[in-house]
């Protein structure tokens, strides 16, 4: 069965599904190109609020189809380069969503499945899932922003560990380090994300991607360059009918209904 990804949508939540169960969804250039347009055609939508990106089946994600890197070598070196530009554009148009993205993971994400995971604004994991970074193993070095990501988010000596050890690591434990919002119980990891999303889409959408954007950029910024861009996006943000709307509906202590 050749791999795709399959979108759908429940309420205001978009979920796009990794689906390639022969190889435990291992992700391939059409599975990007894919997410790049699912995201592009629901960014401006106000009937999109959130995106969960899931697996098929009891696993998120295997990470690359070893058989098409063995082909691969075959080949001039830049069908590779270009393979890994499309997977980093997609984790790119991920970070820089203007609305949340949630990962929802079971059993097993390799690779990178766990620089997927890791670009999500948010991860709810299963108690089954298993993280590995596990390109040394196979004489390969990270792609997907997943050595960008544990370096910035974990102590050196860890993320060494992961990435040069391939050691894996379960959902409890990166819960414990931050990385894991929820873990759940097998089975329910997309119910659960489901439950996140439909918090987050009841929050103001402009909001939300002011903080988005503010957490991308705080860790490239000076204090007082971070503080101008917090000024302009509260300034911005206030002057939106759902800061109206907010603070009305706070005063009057009634939910609040946001465009």
């Amino acid at each position: 069965m050749a791999s795709s990804l399959k979108s759908t949508s429940q309420g205001q939540t978009l979920i796009l599904t990794l689906s390639n169960p022969d190889y435990k969804n291992a992700l391939s250039p059409e599975m990007y190109a894919a997410g790049i347009e699912a995201l592009n055609a629901f960014e401006t939508s106000p009937d999109i609020k959130s995106v969960i990106i899931t697996g098929e089946g009891a696993d998120f994600c295997a990470g690359g189809n070893l058989q098409r890197l063995l082909a691969n070598r075959q080949q001039p070196k830049e069908v590779q380069a270009q393979s890994i530009d499309g997977l980093h554009s997609w984790i790119e148009a991920i970070h820089t969503y203007p609305k949340p993205v949630i990962a929802a993971v079971e059993g097993a994400t390799a690779g990178a499945g766990f620089s997927l995971a890791l670009a999500c604004d948010f991860c709810v994991a299963a108690d089954n899932a298993i993280f590995v970074m596990s390109y040394s193993t196979v004489g390969l070095s990270p792609d997907g922003g997943g050595s960008w990501a544990l370096s910035r988010s974990l102590p050196r000596q860890l993320a060494s560990q992961l990435m040069m050890c391939g050691d894996r690591i379960n959902a409890q434990r990166l819960h414990d380090l931050g990385l894991v919002n929820q873990v759940c119980s097998k089975g329910q990891a997309l119910s659960e994300a489901l439950l996140l999303a439909s918090r987050l889409n009841a929050r103001a959408a402009n909001a939300l991607g002011s903080i988005k954007e503010l957490v991308n950029d705080a860790a490239s910024q000076t204090l007082s360059q971070h503080l101008t861009q917090e000024r302009d996006h509260f300034v911005t943000n206030l002057h939106h009918a759902n800061a109206a709307e907010g603070i009305h509906a706070f005063l009057q202590k009634r939910p609040p209904s946001y465009t």
